[in-house]
């Protein structure tokens, strides 16, 4: 599920970026951001203060400097960082493993692969350590072994080839999404009110936000097939008009776009609880809670997702394969908190 690229509606003229109409009173840093999306919002902040971008050939050292229609801003980029990743000596959850594959329940604060602004610290760095040079190389240098990904901020299972072989046999389930295979993923989310059915499927197109190009959002043409099959595990608290408080869902996905779940959750009007992109909406309801359980929602960092379950067929033995993956303990103490309502 990876993501697609940016379509900025900036111009360039030589290797100059024009303010277009559109963002006119953008903020600096924001501008160059939303253009360089492989380079984060801080990074461009400390850019700006080193003094590597110019404002129509003025120095500008000020990230919140806002912008006009027509200002011409140049940014000096640093070079490119070495893209081969190297081995490092990170503790892996290993689930299962054989010659062929290996499954591991992947923490919350781990990026899957290597790319601009994480060379370091991946899933992918744990990988090489612990598998040697055995990974698949069919996944590219940045990826071996990587047939699907989970988001840094979703935790749970994955699996990984460690051979091409394997490599080949899991791709060709994934890009099924199990639709006629058995391959199945099927995560838990935490959810602000609840689904308008106990159980249901959401069956849209996703594309670019017109609103916000960094987001995804439910479109009427011109995305891609998304489907999400959901079931209501539990509800918490008293009901917020016509909705309880929140629910824990469990979502099967039968396509793999980017951001799938929250889009789609969000779509029915329960964003996950912590989810920075798409549950801002949401944010003033926390101050409403009760003082302990509002301390637990605000220190919960991340969207509230889990990929607690993952079956295929194995690639090579064809032995039916079945893991689970018992909520981490953040997003445990988080229910926990909202069952107490």
């Amino acid at each position: 599920m990876m993501d697609e690229p940016l379509i900025s509606n900036i111009e360039e003229e030589s290797h100059a970026l024009v303010v277009s109409d559109d963002k006119k009173g953008m903020r600096l840093d924001a501008f160059l951001a939303a253009h360089h999306t492989d380079f984060s919002r801080t990074r461009f902040k400390d850019l700006i203060k080193a003094g590597q971008v110019t404002v129509n050939g003025v120095e500008e050292k000020s990230p919140n400097h806002r912008l006009s229609v027509g200002d011409q801003v140049i940014c000096v980029l640093p070079e490119p960082e070495d893209p081969v990743p190297k081995g490092e000596d990170i503790p892996l959850a290993i689930v299962y493993e054989d010659e062929h594959l290996i499954v591991v329940d992947k923490s919350a604060d781990m990026v899957v692969h290597p790319a601009v602004g994480n060379w370091t610290g991946t899933l992918v760095n744990a990988l090489i350590h612990h598998c040697g040079d055995s990974l698949s190389g069919v996944g590219g240098v940045r990826r071996p072994g990587i047939v699907h990904r989970l988001d840094k901020e979703t935790s749970g299972l994955m699996v990984i080839a460690k051979n091409d072989k394997a490599h080949k046999g899991l791709a060709a389930q994934f890009a099924d999404h199990g639709r006629t295979g058995p391959l199945k993923r099927e995560y838990k989310a935490l959810l602000w009110h609840n689904p308008p059915q106990p159980l249901g499927t959401v069956q849209t197109e996703i594309g670019r936000s017109n609103n916000n190009r960094v987001k995804m959002a439910v479109v009427k043409q011109g995305g891609r097939e998304a489907i999400t099959h959901y079931k209501v595990l539990e509800m918490f608290g008293p009901k917020d008009g016509e909705a309880r408080l929140a629910s824990l869902v469990a979502c099967r996905l039968e396509t793999g776009r980017t951001h799938q779940i929250r889009v789609h959750m969000t779509h029915l009007g329960c964003p996950l609880v912590g989810d920075p992109v798409y549950g801002t909406g949401f944010a003033t309801k926390v101050s409403t809670l009760r003082d302990d359980v509002r301390k637990t929602v605000s220190k919960f960092k991340r969207q509230a997702l889990h990929a607690y379950l993952l079956s295929f067929e194995h690639p090579v033995s064809g032995e039916a394969m079945a893991f689970e993956s018992e909520l981490p303990g953040d997003l445990e103490r988080l229910c926990d908190a909202f069952r107490v309502l």
